[in-house]
């Protein structure tokens, strides 16, 4: 059993862990206030614009535009989004088995990953990392998720990949985040759908032509599905942090308590002792 002096230190020690966890889960909560109106905010257009260019597509005939087309590479890029810090329970790690889980070769993707843990991760099982925007993920802007976007475009058009996925943490709401892998290019279209709006001559019109109206409006797509995803995942970050803060603390109440009623039982005893003792040694003078 341990003595009373390894109890009580041990005891100060998950207290000053407490105190830690305690001001981690505020500081994460103030953080996820922000975030979460940001993600409000920025949902209903991230939804949209990629609900209308699919259904704009789907309008769109028999385009043969690069965008709409494999490439002849057979690297796929992967932008992975996950933080730069940890203690947010299974936040990253879920993210990363997206990419890991699946039925991908390593040989085959280029990972342009957002945020350190990511990155670090896939780097230790071997992945490449074409490029990291780590630095992305503290503050996201909309001139950030352009500047990814272009990068990765530049690659697709130069067929030095063949297709561009996504994957981030979706945020539903405060307590619920979905990890999810999205396909962004090149843009899937059924194709029995597409011929069914063709028969029926609801076609979509191009001004001044469909390939440089599509040049102009896939990017500044893919850049809105970048940003949409980056805040998002900010907002996943906090609250996934702020949920594993208020484990950890209320884990280490538990460990307090048991700890305090321990160190009791163990004075209790140690006083019997004593007394029992002096009661003995009484008894033998006498």
């Amino acid at each position: 059993m341990a003595s009373m002096r390894d109890i009580k230190r041990r005891r100060s020690s998950i207290q000053s862990t407490q105190q830690i966890t305690k001001a981690m889960k505020l500081v994460s909560t103030v953080k996820l206030q922000k975030a979460k109106n940001r993600a409000e905010e920025t949902n209903p257009y991230f939804d949209y614009m990629y609900q209308t260019v699919v259904s704009m597509l789907k309008r769109s005939g028999t385009i043969m535009h690069p965008f709409l087309k494999a490439g002849r590479s057979e690297k796929k890029a992967v932008v992975v989004i996950t933080s730069n810090r940890g203690l947010a329970g299974g936040y990253n790690s879920n993210v990363v088995k997206l990419v890991t889980d699946s039925a991908w070769k390593k040989e085959e993707l280029q990972i342009y990953a957002i945020g350190s843990k990511g990155r670090e991760a896939l780097e230790r099982r071997g992945y490449s990392i074409a490029a990291d925007y780590s630095g992305v993920i503290d503050a996201p802007g909309y001139e950030d998720a352009s500047a990814i976007c272009q990068a990765v475009l530049s690659a697709f058009q130069k067929e030095e990949i063949g297709e561009i996925y996504l994957a981030y943490t979706h945020f539903k709401n405060t307590v619920s985040h979905e990890p999810k892998l999205m396909k962004l290019l090149p843009v899937e279209i059924d194709a029995e759908e597409a011929t069914a709006r063709e028969d029926s001559g609801i076609l979509m019109n191009y001004e001044p032509n469909d390939e440089e109206a599509l040049d102009q409006i896939i990017p500044k797509y893919i850049t809105s599905l970048f940003y949409g995803a980056l805040v998002e995942a900010v907002a996943s970050e906090n609250g996934a942090r702020m949920q594993a803060m208020d484990s950890a603390t209320s884990n280490a109440e538990e460990m307090i308590s048991d700890l305090s009623l321990k160190y009791n039982r163990a004075r209790q005893g140690s006083i019997t002792q004593e007394l029992t003792e002096i009661i003995a040694g009484a008894s033998a003078i006498s």
